[in-house]
């Protein structure tokens, strides 16, 4: 089971690299990080597609978030959240995207996949409540969507 948390967390961080010339995928606030991005479910292999219930297609997309406690000379601590996350296409139309927890060893991580269509750019709003904290944290992303 560890190898296939290893595949999909290194699936999911080697899809950041492109993104990371375009913007930074985390956002810092009252002492959590949370991180997240987008793609298309298609580039998911078969085995991971199927392990964790997600559809693969080039007119599927994903989100994935996870939320770090900050702490001092560390990576910090993954923590359990209450996540809302919603995207809005160019023309407002808003669509709720639920996501589900994954605990796989000490990592925490939420998944959902929506609908794409090609040359669509979504705005992903994210509410995030960590666990224990008081304060949300609210954040946003924008991907756009190519289909082949």
């Amino acid at each position: 089971m560890n190898s296939k948390i290893t595949i999909f967390v290194s699936a999911c961080l080697l899809m950041l690299l492109p993104l990371s010339a375009m913007a930074e995928n985390s956002t810092r606030q009252s002492g959590y990080t949370v991180h997240h991005n987008a793609f298309p479910t298609a580039i998911l292999t078969p085995d991971i597609a199927g392990n964790y219930q997600i559809i693969r297609s080039k007119f599927r997309g994903m989100l994935n978030v996870s939320v770090i406690k900050d702490e001092a000379g560390t990576t910090g601590t993954p923590v359990s959240a209450q996540i809302d996350a919603q995207s809005t296409n160019l023309t407002g139309q808003i669509r709720h995207i639920p996501l589900r927890e994954i605990r796989e060893g000490n990592a925490i991580y939420y998944i959902g996949d929506f609908p794409i269509v090609d040359n669509e750019t979504l705005t992903f709003s994210l509410d995030v409540l960590p666990d224990g904290a008081e304060q949300h944290i609210k954040t946003s992303l924008q991907q756009q969507f190519f289909i082949d």
